[in-house]
């Protein structure tokens, strides 16, 4: 399976940006039904086709998600929006 892993440095709070990822989460959930779950300051979410993880640090954060078989050929575009979205709230 496909995977795509990024780190963003960022210079917010722990909680500021924990904030960040949970609007950026209840998007994704609304968008795409992905469902999320905290586990301590990392959050992990899935749905068919994708599972991951964004893990929040004091100066940085951290995505990992592993791709299923039918969004292998959209690894690119997938990635490519995740830089988007973390360069609008973290850049």
């Amino acid at each position: 399976m496909p995977s795509i892993d990024i780190r963003r440095t960022h210079n917010l709070s722990l909680p500021e940006a924990r904030a960040v990822v949970e609007k950026v989460a209840a998007r994704m959930h609304e968008k795409f039904d992905i469902a999320g779950r905290w586990e301590g300051d990392t959050l992990h979410f899935s749905r068919p086709g994708v599972n991951g993880q964004i893990a929040v640090g004091s100066d940085a954060i951290r995505v990992h998600a592993e791709l299923g078989l039918l969004l292998s050929p959209l690894k690119g575009m997938v990635e490519q929006e995740i830089r988007r979205k973390l360069d609008e709230h973290f850049g």
